[in-house]
Order: C-alpha cells, then structure tokens, then sequence
C-alpha cells in the first residue's frame, strides 16, 4: 500500500532557476580571503587597503561570471552578440543624446551631494573623496563604452537616452524611461556612498584584531568574527553597487516605483536612520549587550556567542549569494539559492534576531520598568519596519513572472517561509496591499 501510495504523489518540482550561480560568490570570497591575509600579514589597515579589499572580491566573480556563467550571453544583458553591428556612423546620434543624458545625471548626482552637508562630515568624506577622483575617468571611460554598446544592444534607447533626447529638445523620448532611469541612479547614488563610507572601519578592525585575545577570550573572538562577517558583506554590496553594467547581466532591471519602499529603506540609513543612539527608536538607552549580562557564565557566553556569529554569518551568507547583483530597492534578477532556498528574506531575519540576542531590550542596567518597556517596544518597531521593508520589496518584485514563479515555490517547499505563509490564492500584483 505504502508503495503504491508514494507512486501516485506528485514529483517536487524543481527550485526556479537562479539568476546568479554560486560559484560566483564563491569566487569572491576566494578573492576577498586572499587579499585579508596579505592584508593581516603586512598589517595593512587603511582605508585605500579596504578598497583594494573591495577590488580583490570583484575581480575573481567579474572572471568567473563571464568565463564560467558567460552571463553576457544572456538574453536579459538585452545584448545582441550574433549580429553584426550597426556601424559607428548609424549610432553617432544615439549614443551623443545618451551621453547627454547621463552626464546630465552624474551632473545632478554631483550638486547633490556638493549640496548635501552630511556627505561632508564624519566618514562619508571618504566617499566623497573616492567618487570625486573618479570622476573625470568615469567621465572619458563612458565615451568609448557607450559607443561601443550601442552598436550592439537591442534597444539602445534607454532611460538615459530619453533623458538626453528631453535635454535637448526631441519630442520622442518616454516619460516613464526618465523616471526609471533616474529612480535607478537615485539608488546607486545615494548607497553607494554609504557603502564607500562604511568599509574602511571593519576591515581597519579586523586586521587589528587583539589576536592574543582571540585566542582565550569566547567573547573578543566572537566580536572579531562578528565584524569581519560584517567586511564580507560591505565589500559584495559595495563591488554590487559598482557593477551595475548591462554586460555582466548586472544591470538593473527596475528600481521600486513605490513610495512606502523608498521610505521602509531609507529610514534605515544615515541621514534618516531612526535605530541610531540618540534617534526616536534607540533601543539601547539603559542597556547593555550580551556580553555584560553573561558574564561569568563561560558556557552561556560561549554559546551565546556561536549563535550571534552564526546569525551574522548567514546575514553575510545572504549579500554573498548576490555575487555582484546586490542592491537595495531594486530587481537585477531574481535569486533563489543558497539562503533564499529557505526563506524569502534570509538578511532581514538574521539581521534582526541578531539585534534581539545581542541588546537582549528587556533587561537594563538602570532596573528602570520604563526603560525596559521602552527598550522592548521600539526594538519591535524596529522589527517591524523591517518586516514592512520585505513586505514593500516583494511587492515590486511580484511584477518580474521569475520573482512569482520562486515567491509560490517558496510558500510550497521554503523551510521558514512555508510556515508563515497562508494558503490563500495569492493576490495579483496589482491587487496588494502594503
């Protein structure tokens, strides 16, 4: 009986297809590990080494994503490889009217950010730093690159150059081309600085780690791999925003039209960041993190500290897994391995059990019930903007079929989504409320 009863069940369907394989974070781990210990061995701690740190993660997964994936001969690059080129000639208008356009869009980028106080205060005068000397380069290097795409993509007419055709007074661009153009760069923008701004920290405090320390103390170590977990992941976001190029099938497809996405992200983030010390939901006021409420309990600690680099292992786990596609409020292709085989949202889950462990808001050393309630309460809402994010950042990627084709695997086989999913027929696009 059992046999035939197992013979009539229907075959699992397979997990969609990824958009990014694994060997690609792979590479860039290969890479960014190699690089760490020449950077460990000679003691180089500054921020130009953290960049290098950045360019040897993004080399070996731009090799590997072309040898191996040979990504550029997908169809979704919008690359045309076959065909013989239009000529130089045929294209010199086109290409002329999209340089327009993203110059005019790098010009805006740079006021804003001449215009903007913060990006000139505190770390980010690093990014500011970076971005200004590769200004010019990025500058002469897009001529030829422009002109050499053109000739070979479908569609050659992109946001860009509906950008340049309104600058210049053409009556044939595509308002809605402009607006998703901009909404793309407005997003490479504004992370990107953030990005540059926050790597050289952790990897200055990886390579000086109190390595005698480490070897002894549960808690030093779990500290040190808990900040390094935290380098891997700023370097893949950062090569990630870097590498937005339609030949690496990197580009971005679309950037979140919808206004509650840009405000459940951006909240999240300097200038706007509401979780900062001193802001309306700091949960730390009259607290203290796990390694004060544990100690003397070496086991606990221990134990503790496990859990806690495991958590920011996965949350790495979950940028990696990008390869070079990472990027907020975006769809550059729809990932479905590694993590994002067991739960939709693997970075927000780890990330904000992290920050429960860590804080542990319902105890306080000022044995204050106010701070404790207080403490509990706005870590929760913290939580919840979180869980507002994911519910924002699905809502925009249900338009992409590849997105609803894993969204509905998810809720059938996901080991951690399953459980939270209902067995209603899921709504449409267009009929979901955030």
């Amino acid at each position: 009986m059992s046999g035939d009863f197992n013979a009539t069940r229907p075959a699992r369907p397979a997990r969609p297809t990824s958009a990014v394989s694994s060997g690609v974070g792979f590479a860039g781990l290969a890479g960014m590990f190699a690089w760490l210990a020449v950077a460990l061995h000679f003691g180089m701690d500054g921020p130009y080494a953290a960049l290098c740190n950045v360019v040897a993660c993004a080399i070996p997964m731009i090799l590997w994503s072309l040898v191996v994936d040979k990504v550029h001969r997908n169809p979704s690059t919008g690359i045309d490889w076959d065909s013989q080129p239009r000529t130089l000639r045929s294209m010199f208008d086109t290409s002329v009217t999209k340089l327009a356009g993203l110059w005019a869009t790098w010009a805006l980028i740079a006021f804003i950010y001449c215009v903007a106080r913060f990006y000139w205060q505190g770390s980010y005068q690093f990014s500011m730093q970076i971005l200004g000397a590769a200004a010019i380069p990025l500058v002469l290097i897009s001529v030829p690159y422009i002109f050499w795409l053109d000739r070979r993509l479908i569609n050659p007419r992109d946001g860009a150059w509906a950008l340049g055709a309104m600058l210049i007074g053409r009556k044939d661009y595509d308002d809605q081309a402009i607006y998703a153009h901009l909404r793309s760069w407005a997003v490479k923008a504004f992370f990107l600085a953030f990005m540059i701004s926050i790597v050289p920290a952790g990897f200055r405090d990886v390579i000086n780690g109190n390595f005698q320390a480490i070897q002894t103390d549960p808690i030093v170590l779990a500290q040190w791999l808990i900040v390094l977990m935290f380098v891997v992941d700023v370097g893949f976001a950062t090569a990630g925003y870097i590498l937005t190029l339609r030949p690496l099938d990197a580009h971005i497809r679309s950037a979140t039209p919808y206004a509650a996405g840009w405000v459940a992200a951006l909240i999240c983030y300097p200038p706007f960041l509401l979780m900062n010390p001193g802001g309306p939901l700091d949960y730390r006021i009259g607290g203290a993190e796990w390694s004060y409420w544990l100690a003397g309990h070496p086991v606990l600690t221990t134990a503790m500290g496990a859990v806690l680099v495991l958590l920011t292992a996965i949350y790495a786990w979950a940028t990696v897994a990008f390869g070079i596609r990472f990027s907020n409020l975006t769809d550059r292709g729809i990932l479905t391995h590694g993590p994002y085989a067991f739960t939709k949202h693997p970075a927000y889950l780890s990330k904000n059990l992290f920050w429960w462990l860590t804080f542990l808001p319902f105890l306080v050393t000022t044995g204050s019930i106010t701070d404790l309630i207080r403490n509990t309460t706005l870590l929760g809402c913290v939580s919840g903007i979180y869980y507002w994010r994911a519910k924002t950042e699905e809502r925009h990627l249900s338009a992409d079929p590849a997105y609803a084709a894993y969204a509905e695997w998810m809720s059938q086989y996901g080991l951690i989504t399953r459980l939270f999913t209902s067995r209603r027929v899921p709504a449409r696009p267009d009929q979901q409320i955030i």
